[in-house]
């Protein structure tokens, strides 16, 4: 951040964050690829600044007042969520919406193998992990504001098509197992069953932040994708991440040894979660799985077109991210068809 940029904010933050005082410096995170991601330090404690990215956007994308919004309403719930102080939407104080929340210390679990972890820390992680999610989905989104935060109707047909389309505005080049897998869904959509809940629309071990000492999850971090939609979406997101190799950039368990890790297999994971929302096991978790292997591949194509025209946080790591895009087409017709 230019030091002008941070004299801009730094007088925003004077008039809107009660209890701020300068001097201020900013360190990038290397995380945040979709929305940069800024720790703050200043005389008065250290805060995180989160803003959309510079260029033309996809409508709809980089939602940092969805994520500011979400997190102010779950501040007295028990999903742990960092508070956040303002809400900037005045773009000539940055060049692009942002918003500062606290500074939550913590650990980030970047791999889901856990490798400086022993079999019970790894286990008592994937719990805490599971008892979040299901914090999430137990959410009384009327009691908190967020009965408006999604649209009604059918969540898998309405997502369906919002991905699509951002999609094909993002494609760079054609990928058949891609254009199979999207005919698939659309002639596999499950009838509505009526479960409405707050979703986190990513979730996955590294949005996670957990205590220095312990598993005890301290936050809940990037709602950028959030909405009112299907549980199941969000539990089907930690599977497809399992599925994905093992290491820092597939981040995933396939392969692994799970039992001798400590680690859950796919189907336990399921059940036991299932059980704590006292609800049966899906019949057909094989759509859920498939549709998000679906998504998170439209989300890396359109990381993949903002490094190439330019606008990507980190344009390296968003070509090599856009690569990936074949390979979660091709597991997605997997899964499609297990069962």
């Amino acid at each position: 951040m230019e030091r002008d940029e941070l004299d801009r904010v730094r007088r925003w933050m004077e008039r809107n964050v009660p209890g701020f005082s300068g001097p201020l410096g900013a360190t990038k995170f290397d995380s945040g690829q979709s929305n940069p991601t800024y720790r703050l330090n200043a005389a008065s404690g250290a805060y995180v600044l989160r803003r959309k990215p510079h260029g033309p956007l996809l409508k709809s994308a980089h939602a940092v007042d969805r994520e500011f919004r979400v997190m102010r309403a779950l501040a007295d719930t028990p999903v742990p969520v960092p508070r956040v102080h303002a809400l900037c939407e005045d773009e000539s104080v940055l060049g692009a919406m942002f918003f500062v929340m606290e500074h939550v210390s913590g650990r980030v679990i970047d791999e889901p193998s856990m490798p400086r972890s022993v079999p019970r820390e790894r286990a008592e992680v994937i719990v805490e992990m599971g008892r979040v999610l299901a914090e999430i989905h137990a959410v009384d989104v009327d009691a908190v504001g967020l009965g408006d935060f999604g649209p009604p109707g059918d969540y898998y047909a309405r997502q369906l098509g919002r991905w699509t389309k951002q999609y094909r505005a993002s494609e760079t080049e054609a990928i058949d197992d891609m254009d199979r897998l999207i005919a698939w869904l659309e002639a596999h959509l499950p009838e509505d069953d009526g479960q409405r809940t707050l979703v986190h629309g990513d979730y996955r071990i590294d949005n996670l932040l957990f205590a220095s000492e312990g598993t005890l999850c301290r936050a809940v971090l990037d709602w950028e994708l959030s909405t009112l939609g299907h549980p199941l979406a969000d539990l089907a997101a930690v599977i497809m991440q399992w599925r994905l190799p093992p290491g820092p950039e597939g981040r995933g368990l396939a392969g692994v040894d799970r039992a001798a890790l400590g680690l859950p297999s796919d189907a336990d994971f399921v059940a036991a979660y299932c059980a704590r929302r006292g609800i049966d096991v899906p019949a057909d978790f094989n759509f859920h799985l498939a549709f998000a292997f679906f998504r998170m591949g439209a989300i890396l194509q359109g990381v993949k077109k903002r490094a190439l025209d330019g606008n990507a946080s980190n344009p390296d790591k968003g070509l090599r991210l856009g690569s990936f895009v074949p390979r979660f087409a091709a597991l997605g017709l997997e899964a499609a068809h297990e069962g």
